[in-house]
């Protein structure tokens, strides 16, 4: 599938290849901004830090958290199964003399729903393995907390004993968001802000936004 794909992007401009790769090039930037996030997450990961506006109750985030990672695994496993139905159906246009772009789009949507899915069950793994932490009030953990500077600021973690996921309060966000929001939700220039402070992928922010 990659060698058939760069064959396709190396193809002469105005070629049919050529307009197959750009085809392809829009399929791709439809894809959710959630599911790139949560094919990120490989196996490899041991902890999860998550920053986040200082207003918010740490609780509130982690719960949120748990929920991207719940409703992530159902819905990927659902695409999953129905990409993998799909596969016997599109291997059928072989036949043709011209690249099989259904089988390879399939192929690679199973491959990513299977990604996405092995990546929220990692995360709700990591941000559940304190199963007691969601009756604890953590800011008032005194055994849960500490605090660390970075750069003129100063942050405040909490973390519970064991577990292998940080909550860590940001007042610079929470400023950003602040003075960037407008009626429409975030400014492009705030994104922009928040995206180079916080080294964020600016279109999947942006993309993220839009599907809100």
């Amino acid at each position: 599938m990659n060698r058939a794909w760069m064959g396709l992007e190396k193809a002469p401009e105005g070629s049919l290849k050529n307009k197959i790769h750009g085809l392809g090039l829009k399929l791709l930037a439809r894809v959710k901004p959630s599911e790139i996030f949560l094919k990120s997450i490989s196996k490899e990961v041991t902890d999860v830090e998550i920053t986040y506006p200082s207003s918010l109750n740490p609780r509130l985030v982690r719960r949120r958290l748990r929920h991207i990672a719940m409703r992530g695994a159902a819905s990927h496993k659902g695409y999953f199964y129905g990409s993998v139905s799909l596969l016997p159906l599109t291997s059928a246009f072989t036949v043709l003399p011209l690249p099989n772009i259904p089988f390879f789009w399939v192929l690679f949507r199973t491959y990513s729903h299977w990604r996405a899915l092995q990546g929220s069950e990692k995360l709700l793994q990591l941000v559940s393995d304190c199963p007691h932490a969601e009756n604890l009030d953590i800011p008032n953990m005194k055994e849960s907390e500490s605090e660390i500077e970075t750069g003129d600021s100063k942050h405040e973690v909490h973390k519970t004993r064991g577990s292998k996921w940080v909550l860590q309060p940001s007042k610079e966000l929470e400023e950003l968001l602040h003075n960037g929001d407008e009626n429409d939700g975030l400014s492009k220039c705030a994104i922009s802000k928040i995206c180079k402070t916080f080294n964020l992928n600016k279109i999947d922010i942006i993309k993220f936004k839009h599907t809100m």
